[in-house]
């Protein structure tokens, strides 16, 4: 009997070890800079400038855990958690502490499905097709194109991918479970990916609701090629907002580029962020990188948001940004980088502490594991 159980034990340890080969591996990165700002003080006192030690310069700072295991038969378990921190005070970047968890299953024969937090179809677009920069997705602390993608991420989510040549087709759904949170609501929404030689250009329509069920439609298209160091980027987005959806959001989703927005000619105080809430915002963007030498690359980048405001009186308005970064590799997984990033606001539109222009100076190092 001793010996029927020893047999029977080695037998299902080499039966589990030929049916999964597991993968548990950690990543990061940790980014820190000292930044300059101008016109950043109060109302008050708006023209004064700001020193600060950001804790995320060009990307933000994480701590993640990618799983995989192969189970034979081109069907492999996938899963991550990812942990996002402000590197200057060791804090959490978000109150979510996990930004992205969730878990799946991928076949060589059906593609992949997850189910959990994870990143929209319009985050995956702007970053994996018409990124900003060719060795950076996106400013961390400038970023004007994310601030179109409604959170970035999203909650309750079930997500479904499959590629065939150069071809990706994505689809997501989210129950918005009565959350008052903004990043729960319901979503669905479509992606479609091309791919051949240097090109690559995608579309994503995205739907989402706010607690009430009022709605935002999302778009996005977008393109990028490449030729040898150079790296042209080209890409425009829209949100259109129901009437009735959620004001502050509507008004606060634009401010990814450290400030906020209000409107200038406001009711009262107390409605100036909600009196900038816009019936339809677009933003156009193009940019280029070019991979000087094998260790620096030089990148630029512009933006233009144009929005017609609930009220055009108060809330229409535009704003124009632009940036250029210097990033220069000291090894295959350490950069030190130099940015300027200049912001315009114009129109019915004007930052939170009156100011209509602002320029920021950055310099920074990061680095991936």
């Amino acid at each position: 009997m001793k010996k029927f159980c020893l047999a029977v034990s080695i037998l299902a340890a080499s039966t589990s070890a030929a049916w999964a080969q597991s993968s548990v591996t950690l990543y990061g990165i940790l980014d820190g800079a000292v930044r300059y700002t101008t016109n950043s003080g109060p109302a008050a006192n708006k023209s004064a400038s700001l020193s600060q030690m950001v804790g995320g310069g060009m990307s933000q700072s994480r701590l993640g855990v990618n799983v995989t295991e192969d189970m034979g038969d081109g069907l492999k378990a996938i899963a991550n958690l990812e942990h996002r921190l402000l590197l200057d005070s060791g804090t959490a970047a978000a109150g979510d502490f996990w930004r992205q968890a969730w878990v799946g299953l991928q076949s060589n024969s059906f593609g992949r499905i997850t189910l959990g937090r994870q990143y929209n179809l319009l985050f995956d677009a702007a970053t994996s097709t018409f990124a900003s920069f060719k060795y950076s997705p996106y400013i961390e602390v400038f970023k004007p194109e994310i601030g179109m993608a409604l959170t970035a991420r999203q909650n309750n989510m079930v997500k479904y991918l499959v590629e065939s040549g150069g071809l990706r087709f994505e689809a997501q759904v989210s129950a918005g479970e009565n959350s008052a949170d903004l990043s729960q609501g319901k979503s669905m929404g479509g992606l479609v990916r091309y791919a051949v030689g240097s090109f690559a250009g995608a579309y994503v329509w995205l739907r989402s609701e706010d607690p009430t069920g009022k709605k935002v439609t999302a778009q996005t298209l977008g393109g990028s090629w490449t030729s040898g160091p150079l790296y042209v980027n080209m890409a425009w987005a829209q949100n259109k907002f129901e009437a009735g959806y959620n004001a502050t959001a509507n008004a606060t989703l634009f401010g990814s580029i450290n400030t906020g927005f209000v409107s200038r000619y406001p009711t009262s105080a107390a409605t100036a962020l909600t009196d900038a809430a816009a019936s339809v915002r677009d933003l156009y963007t193009a940019g280029v990188t070019y991979q000087l030498t094998p260790q620096l690359n030089l990148g630029a980048q512009v933006w233009k948001g144009k929005q017609t405001g609930l009220n055009p009186f108060k809330g229409t308005g535009v704003v124009e940004a632009f940036a250029v970064v210097a990033d220069y590799a000291l090894s295959k997984r350490t950069d030190a980088y130099v940015e300027f990033d200049n912001l315009k606001a114009k129109g019915n539109v004007m930052m939170a502490n009156g100011a209509n222009t602002r320029t920021g100076y950055m310099a920074g190092v990061r680095h991936r594991f």
